[in-house]
């Protein structure tokens, strides 16, 4: 692969990148973690992510095409895969695991999801099983992963397509091809939601959701020749930009506190809204000398941005199968909005509850701990139903010998030998006298 237009490498680690994840996956612990109230639009981190991956990926191909003349797609898809495949193997293993021992509603298509994690395809696994993102009855254990689904199948697809772009001769020309491909994504996502279709298809679709991702692509090639620009490090430019920046995390911020609704003021509204201001802030934190970019790369921010993968796998099926295990009756934040049709905004949370189609119940994390009416009583339940089977038990065996014992009796008459009881029947017992079954006694000779 090989550009008509040479330019200089993007540099190999960018300002400010680990503060926007750090700041992305604080918007989505928080909005799943905490009461709606506080983050109602939280779900908005997720398009941060997209607008990074997007822009960092595209860098990375600039890079590696402008050193060696070409993009060794085996060794990019390996990096990829020894980056993220790991991490994503243990979360999937060990919270299955966690799932089969807490039982319940956590088990609902886990077969299903596991199939999708596995095969980089969870979003559209899950809107083909009619599974609704925004009016679930239950939530499911990796629903999560949905989002990293659209970013695999985009390292995927993107390397190939990638020549493509190179083949127009100048950056601006690329650039304008990725905001329009940005712009049609965005305009799919409304036709779908405005048209009466599902809002879990218009938000979990690659094709309707791309819009991120793309803005990230445009915003690379964009800032790719910015190095050999000589007005770029002026003072005024850091300033300008420093404060956009600045800007750009406040209305993401406020944004994020704003009640979300079904409508396309929200799909694709406040999605294209958050988009378009995580890429201002990018730009504002990679301008060559930029205060922007080393405010947010504070250590704090750094640590949980170089973990932010981590954090976002892991926070939500740990904190499904914690509401399943130690607290069944409470309820878990799921969703940004319910489709009503009214374009209002409900109260996004979902009650875990038994579901027709889990299977049987097994013991559950933390039984013992719990000691609720409804666990007292199946408990007292299940005390009575087993004394009742000792006893009925215990009358079967007494039975079986009172006739054996009788069996005997007889034989010793007809050979003329004293009677004398079986061994175990005290004489004079019940064993002496008539069964109240009579004849129908499962053990007298006929």
């Amino acid at each position: 692969m090989t550009s008509t237009a040479p330019s200089p490498a993007p540099p190999a680690r960018f300002a400010g990148l680990d503060g926007m994840r750090a700041i992305a996956v604080l918007l989505v612990v928080v909005y799943h973690l905490f009461p709606p109230a506080v983050l109602p639009g939280g779900f908005v981190g997720v398009d941060v992510f997209f607008v990074i991956s997007g822009f960092l990926i595209t860098s990375l191909l600039l890079r590696e095409q402008l050193s060696t003349g070409r993009v060794a797609l085996g060794r990019f898809w390996q990096r990829r895969a020894r980056r993220l495949l790991p991490a994503l193997a243990v979360v999937v293993v060990v919270c299955s695991a966690l799932a089969w021992i807490v039982g319940g509603d956590v088990l609902v298509d886990l077969d299903d999801q596991v199939l999708g994690a596995a095969t980089f395809s969870y979003n559209w696994v899950s809107v083909a099983g009619g599974g609704g993102y925004f009016a679930a009855a239950t939530p499911e254990l990796f629903r999560n992963f949905w989002s990293l689904a659209v970013e695999e199948q985009f390292y995927v697809l993107w390397p190939l397509i990638f020549p493509l772009f190179l083949l127009l001769p100048r950056p601006w020309a690329r650039t304008a091809a990725a905001f329009v491909l940005a712009t049609a994504s965005a305009a799919w996502m409304g036709v779908v939601v405005s048209g009466g279709g599902d809002v879990t298809r218009a938000y979990f679709g690659t094709d309707t959701h791309a819009f991120g991702l793309l803005l990230g692509v445009g915003l690379a090639f964009l800032l790719a020749p910015l190095a050999r620009l000589q007005w770029a490090e002026s003072r005024v430019a850091r300033d300008v930009t420093g404060a956009a920046g600045v800007l750009a995390l406040v209305g993401l911020v406020a944004l994020a506190m704003l009640p979300q609704s079904s409508s396309i003021l929200t799909f694709p509204g406040a999605l294209l809204a958050a988009s378009l201001l995580s890429a201002v802030a990018i730009v504002a934190g990679v301008w060559p000398g930029s205060w922007f970019g080393r405010a947010i790369d504070i250590r704090p921010m750094r640590w949980i941005g170089d973990r932010s993968y981590g954090i976002y796998l892991w926070h939500w099926p740990l904190l499904v199968l914690a509401v399943a295990a130690f607290a069944p009756d409470a309820t878990v934040l799921d969703r940004p909005g319910s489709p009503r049709g009214d374009g209002r905004s409900i109260r996004p949370v979902v009650p875990l509850r038994r579901d027709a189609r889990a299977p049987a119940r097994i013991p559950r994390l933390g039984a013992a701990a719990r000691d609720t009416p409804a666990e007292r009583a199946r408990r007292t339940a299940s005390r009575r139903r087993r004394r009742t089977q000792r006893r009925a038990r215990a009358r079967r065996r007494g039975h079986r010998h009172r006739c054996l014992a009788r069996r005997d009796q007889r034989r010793s008459r007809r050979r003329g030998r004293p009677r004398r009881p079986r061994e175990g029947a005290a004489r004079g017992s019940r064993a002496d006298r008539p069964h109240p079954l009579g004849n129908g006694c499962c053990h007298r000779p006929r």
